[in-house]
C-alpha cells in the first residue's frame, strides 16, 4: 500500500494530465487578462480631493494619565492630562476635554484613547476625547486567531493568512480609493473579487486543478450576485443614502454612487462565503471519486449534491442571520414604535439588508451545483484516464 494513500492498487486521481491542465489555463486565461485590465483601467490616481466637515481634522492617540475639573464651571465637564503616544504634538502630554453627560462614555486612568486635534481651539482646549483606542486588544485577538489558524491548518494555514492580508491590502490600496475617486463601485468590486480570488484561491489550496474548478464556480455565482443585485436594487428604488456614514460619504464625496456602493458590499461581502461553498464542494467530489473510480460522472454529481444540500442550508442560514444580526439595533427601535413587520422591513435601511442576505443565498445555491457539476466532469475524466492507464493494456 502506498504512502498517504488507502486505496489498495486502485488508480488514485494524482495530479491532472498536461492536456487538462492546458484547457483549465484556457479558462482561465482570459479572466486573468480581463482583471489585469481592469485593475489599471480603475486604478486610482491619488489625485482625489475631498472637502467637508471634520476631512482635515488630525488625530492621535494617547494614554490618560489624570481626570480632573474643566476650567470653566460647566456641570459633569471633564479634562484629562494625557501622555501624547501619537499624532500631532507626540510624544508630549497636554489636556483634552472628555465628553460629559447622562449617556458618556466612562474614561479612567490609564485608558488608551484617540484625540482630536483642532489647531485654531484655545489654549488647553485644542485636544478632545473621540473614541477609545482598539488596538492593542485587536491586536492581541489577531494574533489568537492566526495562532489558531497556523495550529489546526499549519502550512495551509501560511496560505490561508497570506491571502487574508493581500484581500486586505487590496481593497486598502485600490477598491477604496477607486470608489472614493468615482469609479462605478460595482465594477471596482467585480475587479477586486476577481483578483483576491485568483490569488487567494490557490495560495490557499495549492495550484491545481481543484482550485481551478472551484474558482470558475465561485466566478459563475459572484456574476449571478452581481446580476440579481443590481436588478433588485433598481426595482426596489435602492438609493444607498441609508445611515450617517453613507450621508457623510455623499458630503464630501458627492462623486461616490451610493446605489452601487451597496452592490459593492454585496459583492465582496458574498465572495467569501462563496470561496467556502466552491472548495468544499469541489474537494468533496475529488474524495468520492478517489472511493469509488468506478463511479461515473452522474453518480458522482449526485453523490456530492446530497452533501452540497446540506452545507447550502446552513451557509444560506448563517449568511442571512448574519445581515439580520447587523440590523437587530434598528429592529429594537421599529419594535419600540410598534411599527407592522411589512412596514419596517420596507424601510430601505433594513431592507438592504435582506436584499443582501437573499442575494448572496441565491448565489450559494447557483454555486453548488455549477461547482459540482464542472467539478464531476473533470474528476469522472481522470478517474477514466487513470484507469486506462492503470489497465493491463497499457502496461503491457
Amino acid at each position: 500500500m502506498g504512502a498517504g494513500h488507502s486505496h489498495g492498487d486502485r488508480p488514485g486521481l494524482g495530479p491532472a494530465p498536461r492536456h487538462l491542465r492546458v484547457l483549465m489555463a484556457v479558462l482561465v486565461g482570459p479572466l486573468v487578462l480581463a482583471t489585469v485590465i481592469g485593475v489599471a483601467l480603475l486604478w486610482p490616481d491619488g489625485d482625489l480631493e475631498i472637502s467637508g466637515p471634520g476631512v482635515d481634522v488630525q488625530r492621535g492617540t494617547a494614554e490618560v494619565q489624570e481626570i480632573g475639573e474643566c476650567r470653566q464651571d460647566v456641570v459633569g465637564c471633564q479634562l484629562a492630562q494625557v501622555e501624547l503616544l501619537s499624532g500631532p504634538g507626540a510624544p508630549g502630554e497636554a489636556e483634552a476635554l472628555l465628553p460629559y453627560g447622562e449617556r458618556a462614555p466612562v474614561v479612567e486612568p490609564g485608558d488608551r484613547i484617540i484625540v482630536s486635534f483642532a489647531a485654531e481651539a484655545p489654549e488647553g482646549e485644542q485636544y478632545a476625547f473621540q473614541d477609545f483606542d482598539r488596538g492593542p486588544p485587536l491586536l492581541v485577538l489577531t494574533l489568537l486567531f492566526a495562532v489558531g489558524v497556523l495550529a489546526l491548518s499549519r502550512w495551509r494555514g501560511i496560505g490561508a493568512l497570506a491571502s487574508l492580508a493581500y484581500s486586505l491590502v487590496l481593497i486598502a490600496v485600490f477598491t477604496l480609493p477607486a470608489i472614493m475617486e468615482g469609479s462605478s463601485p460595482l465594477a471596482v468590486a467585480v475587479v477586486t473579487a476577481a483578483a483576491i480570488m485568483l490569488v487567494t484561491l490557490y495560495l490557499s489550496h495549492g495550484f491545481d486543478v481543484r482550485s481551478t474548478v472551484a474558482m470558475l464556480g465561485t466566478l459563475v455565482s459572484l456574476l449571478v450576485i452581481g446580476s440579481i443585485g443590481w436588478v433588485f436594487t433598481g426595482v426596489g428604488h435602492f438609493t444607498g443614502l441609508v445611515d450617517e456614514g453613507s450621508q457623510y460619504i455623499s458630503g464630501i464625496a458627492a462623486q461616490v454612487d451610493l446605489r452601487g456602493l451597496l452592490l459593492a458590499g454585496l459583492v465582496i461581502g458574498a465572495l467569501g462565503v462563496l470561496d467556502d461553498v466552491t472548495v468544499t464542494q469541489t474537494w468533496a467530489v475529488w474524495e468520492l471519486a478517489d472511493v469509488d473510480p468506478d463511479a461515473s460522472t452522474r453518480t458522482l454529481f449526485v453523490r456530492a449534491m446530497r452533501i452540497g444540500r446540506s452545507h447550502a442550508a446552513s451557509t444560506v442560514n448563517t449568511l442571512v442571520l448574519a445581515y439580520v444580526g447587523a440590523t437587530l439595533p434598528l429592529m429594537l427601535v421599529f419594535s419600540a414604535l410598534d411599527l407592522p413587520f411589512g412596514i419596517a422591513v420596507s424601510q430601505e435601511i433594513v431592507a438592504q439588508e435582506v436584499v443582501r442576505g437573499l442575494v448572496g443565498g441565491l448565489g450559494i445555491l447557483a454555486a453548488v451545483p455549477v461547482t459540482t457539476l464542472v467539478a464531476a466532469l473533470v474528476a469522472g475524466r481522470l478517474v477514466r484516464e487513470r484507469t486506462a492507464d492503470a489497465s493491463p493494456s497499457h502496461r503491457a
